[in-house]
């Protein structure tokens, strides 16, 4: 069997688990997020917490419910990994050092896992399952809530009031995420996966010294990293890590459960608004522009470019032949696309098209399907923005599920896709102009260039994946991408909230003749439309720089 025949079998194998998926855990999330009822062990954690998750908010408590919950959360992470030193289960590893203990805490709470450290020789077990495996949950089902929160912004009508966050959280975490876990975790070690709190061991004897590793509670992390789509890894190579991704089976599942719960958002969407067609419009978005990613990654990663390709049957640099140029490609897509930021793979070694796609898959807004909440609210951003442009094409209201879209609506969604862009070149534009942060660049020209704004593009976008040519070890890149992580997290969020609260606060309208049919496959095509214009014009500049100038002059 060809390569590039394999590939597409994978692809079609992968369209199919996700198309079985949708229905069951869609409708699933919507039953979820409309109940009533509290589970017991739902109630113990409200108690423990003192929260009453019968009290319905408006948008500005439910931001600082989030707000709050997230600092507490990058409070304790930080203090958790200063002390680990004296912490049992610590394999013997010391404190990790402040400006790195900021920027991990920040990774991790803000659902990006940006990692600037190996985790196999800096992390013990305490930190691992007590720490980083918890924000996994819980920084996922922040993103979820707020996704909800949206959702019901166009569900409901003179109200402003979005629900609670408190019980979207909670029961996010424990009906959704801990029961796919507990499942993806047993077929993880069925595959192969290790699953235990072993210490440090010899594992062989090389010329000139031993080699050694760690073991851990790598299967349960594993999935809700994927699951979740956070993506930091257990040891430092990642999924390509034979421990985290065995074989090929693995690497498709690992797949599945990164882009199963954002596809399967867009049916709790059409289910809460009460339209199941508008849920599938923005679904064909994001599978449209997830399945164009794909088979453009595919056939610029398998061109053959001179004898030494050939023989390899691709781009094979960086990559496990284990996985191959397909499940390669395949998974640099899913995690781009993405929040996730796992790799099996390295970015940095991939075609100069190749690691632009990724550049740009994240610099999309990471809507397709995006992360778990995250793509959700994202789309939605981009459908209200879509639907105010055809507004104003045709002299007419822009009303999007009944709401109508004004200065105010319109202003938030402004607001909302600014902030990463200024993020992502402000800081790049930084770390270029001064000297020490380009000495961290392992290349020169334009590849290096690409190293510094993925880098950013990563931390800003949640995405936490790397280009594996950047010294991110560094005060500098510690700090200021931890800062890049926190507020492209956390500013994009006031956006949504407020926008939702006043889209709650509206009467809906009913439709007409003139109303713009949002079901329909002309605003699909709309919409995608809207996403290229906005990224083109946005990012275009700083591609040219990177990764175009590379790929051109190869």
């Amino acid at each position: 069997m060809s390569p590039v025949l394999a590939g597409v079998l994978q692809l079609l194998a992968l369209v199919a688990a996700l198309g079985l998926s949708y229905r069951p855990l869609g409708d699933h999330m919507a039953r979820v997020y409309s109940s009533e009822r509290h589970y017991l062990p739902e109630k113990w954690i409200y108690k423990a917490i003192g929260a009453n998750p019968s009290v319905e908010m408006r948008w500005p408590a439910y931001l600082r419910g989030v707000l709050a919950f997230s600092a507490v959360s990058v409070l304790f992470l930080y203090l958790l990994q200063r002390a680990q030193g004296f912490l049992p289960g610590s394999l013997g590893f010391a404190s990790i050092d402040p400006d790195q203990a900021f920027n991990t805490a920040a990774s991790f709470v803000a659902n990006t896992n940006w990692q600037s450290y190996y985790g196999e020789q800096a992390m013990g077990h305490v930190v691992q399952t007590g720490g980083l495996a918890v924000q996994n949950f819980v920084s996922a089902a922040v993103g979820i809530a707020v996704a909800v929160a949206l959702v019901r912004g166009f569900a409901r009508s003179r109200t402003g009031e979005l629900g609670n966050f408190w019980a979207d959280l909670v029961r996010g975490t424990v009906r959704v995420l801990l029961p796919i876990s507990v499942v993806g975790a047993l077929v993880l070690v069925a595959c192969g996966a290790i699953q235990n709190f072993s210490g440090i061991h010899e594992v062989g004897r090389f010329t000139g010294g031993t080699q050694q590793w760690n073991g851990g509670a790598v299967a349960s992390q594993e999935v809700i990293k994927e699951l979740g789509t956070n993506g930091g890894g257990y040891f430092n190579a990642n999924s390509a890590h034979p421990f985290e991704n065995p074989d090929g089976l693995s690497n498709l599942f690992e797949i599945y459960l990164i882009l199963v719960i954002p596809f399967a958002l867009t049916r709790t969407f059409g289910r809460m608004v009460g339209s199941l067609r508008q849920g599938y419009a923005i679904l064909g978005t994001m599978a449209a522009v997830w399945l164009g990613f794909t088979a453009l990654m595919m056939w610029t990663e398998f061109a053959h470019h001179g004898p030494a390709f050939d023989l390899a049957g691709g781009a094979m640099e960086g990559k496990e032949t284990r996985f191959g140029i397909a499940g390669s490609s395949i998974f640099a897509v899913a995690t781009t696309l993405t929040s996730t930021g796992a790799v099996n793979s390295f970015h940095s070694s991939y075609t100069g098209f190749g690691g632009g796609i990724t550049m740009l898959g994240m610099q999309l807004g990471e809507i397709a399907p995006g992360g778990v909440g995250s793509g959700l609210y994202g789309m939605l951003i981009m459908a209200v923005i879509a639907v105010f442009v055809a507004g104003l094409m045709v002299g007419r209201t822009p009303e999007y599920l009944g709401k109508k879209i004004g200065t105010r609506q319109i202003t938030f969604a402004a607001c909302y896709i600014l902030v990463t862009p200024a993020l992502v070149l402000g800081f790049t534009a930084v770390a270029m102009a001064l000297p020490t942060p380009a000495g961290s660049m392992t290349n020169t020209g334009a590849h290096g260039f690409s190293e510094i704004l993925y880098a950013y593009t990563s931390g800003a976008n949640n995405n936490g994946s790397a280009f594996a040519g950047l010294n991110a070890d560094t005060q500098w890149f510690n700090t200021t991408i931890g800062i890049a992580m926190l507020l492209g997290r956390f500013l994009p969020m006031v956006f949504v909230l407020a926008l939702a609260g006043s889209l709650a606060e509206q009467q809906s309208v009913p439709e007409t003749a003139g109303t713009l049919r949002t079901e329909k496959p002309l605003f699909a095509g709309l919409l995608v439309g809207t996403i290229v214009i906005i990224t083109g014009l946005t990012y275009f500049p700083a591609l040219a720089l990177g990764p175009l100038a590379e790929g051109l002059a190869a």
